[in-house]
């Protein structure tokens, strides 16, 4: 349903390469294998990008189980959704280090023979709790070309909380939990410094 991690600035980059291996998670019965996405029309879409586990040769390997894996557009992967994990590389480098929650909107659609469901949205959340400012975003940008400006698919984590039914930082005092889930200014997050 989602995959959550924390990227440090310090794992922005490292040795890691690419590996490409994409494979079926052994640990989840009727998870998808390579053979679903042939010729499906779709992309294999990263919900933890490959870039941000170039600090780890073990998680470069982990992050192409097919679990972490969603149906996705091409103009989308390779466009709007590839700008966005560009940019949580930088925010991450600005702040030392950033929560980031990705995953599906399902609607009803299916491709390969496991019955791999598309989404027909992505969102990422993400959380700077330890900014001296704490602060969050989320994004949801529909499975097709997603053209304009960032800001215009971005909105507060307690909307997206609302659009997925999912509670993402329960876990924080309610102090920081309210700021960060209430704000959503692109600006505050896209400045230098």
């Amino acid at each position: 349903n989602w995959v959550a991690w924390e990227l440090l600035g310090s794992e922005t980059d490292g040795p890691a390469k690419r590996s490409n291996k994409f494979r079926e998670d052994p640990d989840v019965e009727g998870c998808p294998t390579p053979a679903d996405y042939r010729r499906s029309g779709f992309d294999r879409g990263h919900l933890c990008p490959a870039a941000d586990q170039k600090w780890s040769e073990k998680a470069m390997d982990d992050c192409f189980i097919l679990t972490n894996i969603a149906p996705q557009n091409n103009s989308l992967n390779t466009g709007a959704w590839n700008t966005l994990e560009g940019k949580e590389r930088q925010w991450a480098k600005r702040d030392s280090a950033i929560i980031i929650v990705a995953g599906p909107i399902y609607e009803s659609a299916d491709i390969g023979t496991t019955g791999v469901r598309v989404p027909g949205a992505f969102f990422k959340m993400l959380a700077a709790p330890y900014a001296e400012k704490p602060r969050g975003i989320a994004f949801v940008y529909p499975n097709m070309a997603s053209p304009g400006n960032m800001e215009n698919y971005a909105m507060s984590i307690r909307e997206l909380e609302q659009i997925t039914g999912y509670d993402f930082l329960y876990a924080l005092p309610d102090s920081i939990e309210d700021i960060i889930e209430s704000s959503a200014s692109f600006r505050e997050w896209n400045r230098r410094n």
